[in-house]
């Protein structure tokens, strides 16, 4: 066993050859774990806006509206991520003439195929609900748009949550696919010290393993305390 190769390379594995003080105004040259984090992050909270303005598409009752939601949202589940994250950074240079960062090319593809599932997941989430709940809202003298945000989405969000927790899983999981590219994050950190030692393979995929699971564990517990949170919250309300 070579356990020791991997804690020499542990600070690797966790941030690249990055200081921290060069973590924000350089974040393309952020490395290992931290580059995961960061992708992740970038992914889930653009995915989370972009996901919830397409699912309201889909659910509008105009045309032009709801045709470019479904086709968006139709066309991004129907093809691979890898393929996704292919198609724009090679496209890219013909459409702008210049060629992407592969950090920032998989940071927008994870925006765009993340938030593809989103909008089903909040479209699904708003039509759980029961049709007398935008009727009583609409009845109380609201709009359409603030019965949808200020009396639909707050109770159709936390019937959400495990299903968006879920999608934000599997895109941490996700972000490994940018070693594709050459970024430099927690899977590509993985090839980069097994192919120098040659000894380690075992030791150091569990290590990154493990590291994966850490990351996917702390949201996954984040998200169980908030909805029981809310629960307890609607409970109260009640």
């Amino acid at each position: 066993m070579h356990w020791d190769i991997v804690i020499d390379n542990f600070d690797y594995f966790l941030w690249g050859q990055t200081k921290f003080d060069l973590v924000f105004p350089f974040i393309h040259n952020v490395g290992g774990m931290l580059s995961a984090i960061i992708m992740a992050g970038l992914g889930i909270f653009g995915a989370f806006w972009i996901g919830m303005a397409a699912g309201l598409m889909r659910l509008s009752k105009r045309w032009w509206l709801k045709i470019p939601a479904v086709l968006y949202v139709e066309m991004v589940r129907g093809m691979p991520l890898l393929l996704l994250i292919f198609w724009f950074f090679f496209l890219a240079p013909v459409l702008i003439g210049q060629s992407l960062p592969a950090f920032s090319t998989t940071v927008f593809c994870f925006m765009i195929f993340t938030g593809a599932y989103v909008g089903e997941i909040v479209r699904a989430g708003v039509l759980a609900l029961p049709k007398g709940q935008l009727e009583a809202a609409r009845g109380s003298g609201l709009s359409q748009v603030q019965a949808m945000c200020f009396v639909i989405l707050p109770q159709a969000l936390r019937n959400m949550i495990p299903s968006f927790v879920n999608q934000f899983v599997s895109l941490t999981k996700d972000t490994s696919l940018a070693a594709i590219l050459g970024v430099n994050e927690l899977t590509r950190t993985g090839v980069q010290v097994d192919n120098r030692e040659m000894v380690a393979s075992f030791e150091v995929w569990i290590t990154i393993a493990g590291l994966y699971f850490l990351l996917c564990f702390l949201l996954t517990s984040y998200s169980r305390r908030l909805e029981a949170q809310l629960s307890r919250y609607q409970a109260r309300d009640r």
